[in-house]
């Protein structure tokens, strides 16, 4: 008898999911443009678990930015949506009663992305800098003989994720760090095009890395090239090289690259500000290497940190804002970095095997299969992850029921904001929608919920392409045509 009942209620909700717009209108996409040879998925439910669009729905699929819903939603279960992080100025030494200290001060990361970033989150840089010195004061320093290091050792392994494109790794995009950054570990070089086959005009605009060697390789290309540049670096050493073209008919622009850098940037910006506003201090800015050895003039090696007393700390916005902005702005360094905490947090240890571990344990918590998805990243960024648009939407599903879920629902944006912009501008009722894309060359997703009159979730959805030739405009017509016939 429970056997023919499941049988019963397969039926029927297939042939609900037959019956609405939605599905009539994705079976004739099966064989037609834009979509005709490419591997795409869809799968949508209201909350009785009825099937009112279903097509290939057990496809694993490249989910790129999509893959941001499993990495906020499982650390906004995991560390809560108050979480703060922390970031602890330290010193060694001694600090006199002229209020001189004979020693060097460390800032101390803790993982907080938002240090000098350029969102609306977070505190901007002069602000964080006056709360540091703050800190000094009431520890009675006012002057430092020695020098400001940044340690970021909190957060061990690579700064990478290693099946990451070469190429990504220099972008702003695929931007990685350790436990303290710098305005996301960004570097901003005004880009400006000369005569055909001549080097591109380059200026470094923000911020300032004075210790960096930097080659400019890149060439302007005919007209409509493109732009192909590309900043190639690495944490081994301070050298970077520009490479690529930039087409002689494109206007000028400001192209944001990967710092590898960032606890030294961090430590260079707040030396300068302390220089600035009158603070004496005597050593200069360093950075602390993976052993444990302070860097410094010439980048070498000079000699191990010493175990620091902290003084104080400043916290980061709340993990609840900051998964807001990695949403809204398909944010890979953010997500990485909220990767990173929850890999520290569980384990004590931030390589990104531990991290994945973390993962892990909150879909398992949630009731949910962890090997049923391929996760390599917390971004998206990787072409090793897949995902279903079944495995997309039980998800969905489960965090509904999780503490968090209020949360993570606000953190998702609607329809006209961020990477949504444009977006079902003419759909009605779009304002119902709360969802997150998904793109990169060949790859376009979305999945979120629908939303009732009181703002709860009365349908979930995953729209997922993979190897599509057609433009992401075409295909995006589609995809919002489904979603415009699920709202209706």
């Amino acid at each position: 008898m429970r056997k023919l009942l499941t049988i019963g209620a397969l039926v029927a909700a297939l042939t609900a999911a037959a019956q609405t717009p939605a599905q009539k209108y994705a079976d004739r996409l099966r064989d037609s443009a834009p979509l005709k040879g490419a591997v795409w998925g869809v799968l949508a439910q209201d909350t009785q678990g009825r099937t009112l669009l279903e097509y290939n729905a057990q496809q694993r699929m490249i989910p790129a930015s999509n893959l941001k819903l499993v990495t906020t939603g499982t650390a906004l279960h995991a560390l809560g949506a108050d979480y703060r992080y922390k970031t602890h100025l330290a010193y060694t030494g001694t600090i006199r009663e002229d209020g001189t200290l004979q020693g060097d001060l460390y800032i101390i990361g803790g993982g907080d992305p938002t240090l000098g970033a350029r969102d609306s989150t977070a505190l901007k840089a002069d602000a964080l800098f006056w709360k540091w010195k703050t800190l000094l004061k009431q520890a009675g320093i006012s002057r430092i003989e020695g020098r400001i290091v940044g340690d970021g050792r909190a957060y061990e392994g690579n700064l990478e994720q290693q099946s990451w494109s070469y190429d990504d790794t220099g972008t702003y995009y695929g931007t990685g760090g350790n436990a303290l950054c710098f305005y996301e570990n960004a570097i901003d070089l005004y880009v400006r095009a000369s005569a055909q086959g001549e080097p591109v005009n380059v200026t470094q605009t923000y911020p300032d890395t004075p210790w960096m060697h930097f080659s400019n390789f890149g060439l302007c290309g005919p007209a409509g090239t493109g732009n192909s540049l590309y900043l190639y670096t690495t944490d081994l050493a301070p050298y970077a090289e520009l490479r690529g073209t930039f087409a002689v008919d494109r206007p000028a622009k400001t192209e944001h690259f990967s710092n590898k850098f960032g606890a030294l940037t961090c430590a260079y910006y707040f030396w300068k500000n302390l220089k600035d506003t009158g603070w004496e201090v005597t050593g200069g800015y360093a950075d602390t290497d993976r052993s444990g050895y302070i860097r410094q003039a010439g980048f070498i090696p000079e000699e191990k940190a010493q175990e620091a007393r902290s003084i104080g700390y400043t916290e980061s916005p709340a993990l609840r804002d900051i998964a807001r902005e990695t949403n809204v702005r398909s944010d890979n360094f953010y997500a990485e970095m909220i990767l990173r905490s929850m890999g520290e947090a569980a384990t004590g240890i931030a390589v990104h095997d531990s991290c994945y571990m973390a993962v892990n344990e909150v879909l398992l918590d949630l009731g949910l299969d962890p090997e049923a998805l391929t996760y390599k990243d917390g971004s998206g960024l990787s072409r090793m992850n897949n995902v279903s648009p079944a495995w997309m939407v039980s998800y969905l599903q489960a965090m509904q029921g999780s503490p968090a879920f209020d949360a993570f629902l606000a953190s998702l944006p609607a329809p006209g904001e961020g990477t949504l912009s444009g977006m079902l501008s003419q759909a009605p009722l779009k304002g119902r929608i709360r969802m997150k894309s998904g793109s990169m060359e060949g790859v376009l997703c979305y999945s979120g919920y629908i939303l009732d009159s009181a703002g709860k979730p009365q349908t979930t959805f995953s729209l997922m392409t993979n190897n599509t030739l057609a433009t992401q405009n075409e295909v995006r017509a589609v995809l919002s045509r489904l979603l415009t016939l699920l709202l209706e």
